[in-house]
């Protein structure tokens, strides 16, 4: 009966077990995004409309480049390069894109823009780069480690819950929130889920508007 129980945890920490990616240079350098807007933070919540728990939490840093730290999330895009939950080349139809690919009947996505100065935004992204991949279910865990001790956060804390981060991001000074949902999401980005001649996207189906990944 040990054995069967060893064996049983040793299987829930494989199932548990961060995936870890790593983009070449060149891929990284190709799909860099610099954004004209101010520097900012942005947090994604996606939201059960039911009963208002929260199923995923992801970060939009806007400095020197905007990137995605989106940990042990599934999103992703073959022009999108990741390396360990964060993704470069987030231009504003990708900001889209990813939104409403959150976005569907049973889930909304709560947006909520934090402005910070250059050094700040650029300190999240050294943070989120540096942290490594992400084990499942431990996406606000990830984003409040990132954001630990970073100026202008320290009410942030540590949770587990993507709600409760939700909920701590929302009393922050100068916090911007708007709430999405699959009626909302923009849909007009025009992002195509697979490279333009791909055998697998022989018709016009292959655009993300049309098609979920």
């Amino acid at each position: 009966m040990r054995n069967l129980f060893l064996c049983l945890l040793a299987c829930l920490g494989l199932a548990a077990c961060a995936e870890p990616r790593w983009a070449p240079d060149d891929a990284v350098q190709r799909a860099a995004y610099r954004s004209d807007e101010p520097p900012s933070i942005t947090l994604f919540t996606v939201i059960r409309k039911s009963n208002g728990n929260g199923g995923h939490s992801g970060l939009l840093i806007n400095g020197t480049q905007r990137i995605l730290f989106d940990p042990a999330g599934s999103f992703q895009h073959p022009q999108l390069p990741e390396r360990n939950d964060v993704i470069y080349g987030m231009s504003d139809k990708m900001v889209d894109f990813y939104i409403d690919y959150h976005a569907r009947a049973e889930w909304d996505v709560v947006e909520q823009t934090v402005p910070v100065s250059a050094e700040v935004a650029d300190m999240v992204a050294r943070r989120a780069q540096e942290w490594g991949a992400v084990s499942k279910a431990h996406c606000a865990r990830g984003i409040t480690g990132v954001l630990a001790g970073v100026p202008g956060f320290e009410s942030i804390g540590r949770t587990w819950y993507p709600a409760n981060l939700m909920r701590k991001f929302r009393q922050l000074p100068g916090v911007q929130e708007q709430r999405i949902t699959d009626e909302t999401a923009a849909k007009d980005y025009g992002v195509m889920l697979v490279p333009p001649g791909d055998p697998r996207a022989p018709f016009p189906a292959y655009y993300s508007s049309q098609r979920r990944v």
